[in-house]
């Protein structure tokens, strides 16, 4: 292993820290304020919670939204201004047709007649992570850093170093004006530490403000086609019987046919019982409310984020509240001025939604451009 320290010779006006949508949002504004940065991402791919995967598993340019998957123009203006601008496709949430029941293993699922969704639900053509390939395509690639986890941050008469592990073991110093952290104040709480220290204050608060996605799973079953909409049913389900507590049609704009369900079981028994023998239930579930031709999908995927050591922490695993709006300030004063908070869990509207990320980064940069005059 190496575990060469080095120091980077160029100094950043901003260091963003997070290439989730909230950082990229950050990027996207500084360009196009003139505002040279660096983009830093401890994953070896962007996006965050933001994960569209195809059938395999894997991280592809249009498919499966594994994180997710919709917004509400109507209620989240400022996430509706980025897809116009941004000049991305979108599409409704299936909703026609029926929408099946089932409260008890011992009655049969009930079939209810649906609802129009209001607000309406949208997603985008291509899964949620066109969002992220459109933001990332119009910034340079050598402002972007990937495979890059932040360690430690000291706090200097001028700016702050940063401090970056790298896969390899080795470690990098990277010096910067002014830092956004775009990464979950839970996350950094566990993960990153700051000289001097936090105060008592903000270190609690960021402890306890839970991280969204953080405790859940998603699965999907992919089909054929989807026979549940020629039964005119919606796809929609909730149950109380089986794993999957809420599902949806997860059918894509190109028409790949997929059901997906939120896992209702809580992390610490999702270990235990183990990923295959989930996948095997929740198929066994999906057959039973939706008939026989759900016994055979063509794949099934299954993503925990508690198992995610860049999204949750142990926190994470037995606390499943969604964050909630709180007050703008994040950082104590000794770091104030040069540090801000920019992931969704900051956002003082729609914490926890995309529509969080994007007005939390509108927020960070704006405090950025007073501090940097």
């Amino acid at each position: 292993m190496n575990h060469h320290i080095r120091s980077s010779n160029a100094r950043y006006p901003v260091l963003i820290v997070g290439g989730g949508l909230a950082g990229l949002s950050a990027a996207r504004s500084l360009r196009s304020a003139g505002v040279d940065f660096q983009l830093r991402e401890a994953r070896p791919r962007l996006g965050g919670r933001i994960l569209t995967a195809d059938a395999s598993g894997q991280a592809a340019t249009s498919g499966f939204d594994l994180g997710p998957s919709w917004f509400w123009p109507g209620m989240q203006p400022a996430m509706a201004a980025l897809v116009e601008e941004l000049g991305l496709a979108t599409f409704p949430q299936n909703s026609d047709g029926d929408i099946v029941f089932q409260r008890m293993s011992r009655e049969a699922p009930q079939r209810c007649r649906g609802m129009r969704q209001e607000p309406q639900s949208m997603r985008l053509v291509g899964g949620t992570g066109a969002l992220v390939q459109a933001i990332a395509a119009t910034l340079p690639a050598e402002c972007i850093r990937l495979d890059s986890r932040l360690t430690h941050l000291t706090l200097t008469k001028d700016g702050i170093d940063a401090l970056f592990a790298a896969p390899d073991g080795s470690s990098e110093t990277v010096r910067a004006s002014k830092v956004i952290l775009a990464v979950p104040p839970r996350l950094l709480a566990a993960n990153v530490s700051f000289s001097p220290t936090l105060d008592a204050s903000t270190s609690a608060r960021w402890r306890t403000t839970p991280t969204w996605m953080a405790p859940h799973a998603k699965f999907f079953a992919l089909y054929e086609h989807s026979f549940w909409r020629a039964a005119g049913l919606s796809g929609t389900a909730q149950s109380m019987v089986g794993p999957l507590v809420e599902i949806h049609d997860a059918t894509t704009a190109s028409g790949e046919a997929a059901l997906f369900g939120f896992v209702g079981i809580p992390p610490v028994q999702r270990k235990a019982l183990g990923r295959e023998t989930i996948i095997s239930a929740s198929v066994s579930q999906l057959t039973t409310l939706f008939g026989s031709d759900a016994a055979a999908p063509r794949a099934t995927l299954f993503k925990d984020w508690a198992a995610d050591t860049l999204t949750a922490t142990d926190e994470d695993w037995t606390d499943s509240a969604h964050p909630t709006a709180g007050g703008s300030v994040w950082g104590d004063g000794r770091w104030r001025g040069r540090m801000s908070l920019a992931g969704s869990e900051a956002s003082s509207s729609e914490p926890g939604y995309l529509a969080g990320a994007v007005s939390a980064a509108q927020r960070a940069v704006q405090e950025v451009l007073q501090g940097l005059g």
